[in-house]
């Protein structure tokens, strides 16, 4: 006969309700562990499927995840010409904030340097990459737009042409894929009184030199519009993504462009490093910080419940005594009930979590790995808890059934 089982089922709705609340508690233990693995993926996501070699950014700064990244856009020209290099792409990467249907619309911008790159590395699971160098975009799921769908960024509507899934940026927004030429131009876009009021501007400093003095013409070319004036340089770009050659090693071509006194070059491992170490890392300390506390919160919990029931079985714990059971018996009664009670509170941990984690705003990814680990956590705290229970249990002494 085995009492454990005797005993849950002489109190059987108290075992389920208080299995079910320990599942709840397991269950945010579980969702922490997988929300960081979440952080981890939606921050290194972009990075992994470009499957640059290098990355080129602005000179000492650290690329355009881990923040602003401002280069030329005629420098993919320039690290083209380095020997060992098979493609080098302009990439520009911004996050901007809209209003659709009364709603806040966030989204996070990423150029594609057409017409070499369309998108066809992207996971779409509907419609197609982009088809032509302007108007046209490809929008994550989570950003709940349909595809045909025209949206207004800047002065110009764009058609959703593709939808991906599970491109998210490391702040949890949705991703969309425009050209380059668009991106540029969403990111710089500027209302009409402004430009007037630039070019305004310009006219009054060219007056006042004598360039503009000697030579009106250059007063009036002044008023006209900034990309026909020599002396400023195309809209900017984040980043220049490099592939090197099969042949050649990727290390000597970044020891080529590390000595440009203009930019830094990084490698696509070392970019990860910074994701993961900058934007990731506090929050990694946070959600490791809560785990802790909620398993302590649950060993608490479990201790407090398995201390209860024994307290509650204090005259059977007697009885048994009295007709001659042994401490072994005892003790396999209640350390038996605390994993069957930790076992199961994780089964329901799991299966609710299943069920609930796909509902979360930010994406919860669960592996194997963790889970084990939880997995025996719950056990080394089932025997934990039961500790209290079984010194309760070993101080009864066989005369109280009588009292």
């Amino acid at each position: 006969m085995n009492l454990a089982r005797r005993d849950i089922q002489h109190n059987i709705g108290r075992f389920v309700l208080t299995t079910f609340g320990v599942g709840l508690l397991l269950m945010l233990v579980m969702g922490m562990g997988g929300i960081y693995r979440g952080l981890v993926q939606d921050a290194t996501l972009l990075v992994d499927r470009l499957a640059a070699d290098l990355w080129v950014v602005q000179k000492d700064t650290r690329g355009p995840f881990a923040e602003i990244s401002r280069i030329p856009g005629n420098l993919e020209d320039r690290v083209l010409a380095v020997p060992g290099v098979l493609s080098s792409n302009a990439f520009v990467s911004h996050t901007m904030q809209r209003e659709r249907n009364g709603k806040p619309l966030r989204i996070t911008v990423q150029g594609l340097s057409w017409p070499q790159d369309k998108g066809d590395w992207l996971p779409i699971v509907a419609g197609h990459a982009l088809g032509q160098a302007h108007y046209e975009m490809l929008a994550d799921e989570s950003l709940k737009l349909s595809l045909s769908e025209k949206i207004k960024f800047g002065k110009d509507f764009y058609t959703v042409i593709g939808l991906t899934r599970a491109m998210t940026s490391p702040s949890g927004d949705g991703m969309a894929f425009f050209t380059l030429g668009d991106a540029q131009s969403i990111q710089f876009d500027t209302s009409g009184e402004a430009i007037r009021l630039e070019r305004s501007a310009r006219y009054a400093r060219a007056q006042n030199i004598d360039l503009g003095q000697t030579q009106p013409q250059t007063v009036e070319r002044a008023l006209g519009p900034a990309s026909q004036i020599p002396a400023l340089g195309p809209p900017l770009v984040s980043a220049v993504i490099v592939k090197v050659k099969p042949a050649f090693n990727p290390e000597q071509v970044q020891s080529i462009i590390a000595k440009w006194p203009d930019v830094s070059v990084y490698s696509t491992q070392k970019q990860r490093q910074f994701l993961v170490g900058g934007i990731v890392e506090r929050s990694r300390r946070q959600l490791g910080l809560f785990r802790m506390l909620l398993i302590i919160v649950s060993a608490i919990i479990m201790a407090l419940i398995l201390y209860t029931l024994t307290l509650d079985k204090l005259h059977d714990i007697a009885m048994l005594k009295l007709i001659g059971a042994k401490n072994g018996v005892i003790l396999g009664l209640i350390l038996q009930q605390a994993l069957l009670l930790g076992i199961l509170a994780y089964g329901v941990a799991y299966l609710v979590g299943h069920w609930l984690f796909p509902l979360f705003p930010r994406r919860v990814v669960l592996i194997s790995d963790d889970l084990w680990l939880l997995a025996g956590i719950v056990i080394v705290v089932s025997i934990i808890s039961c500790v209290f229970g079984i010194a309760k249990a070993l101080t009864v002494e066989p005369n109280e059934v009588l009292a």
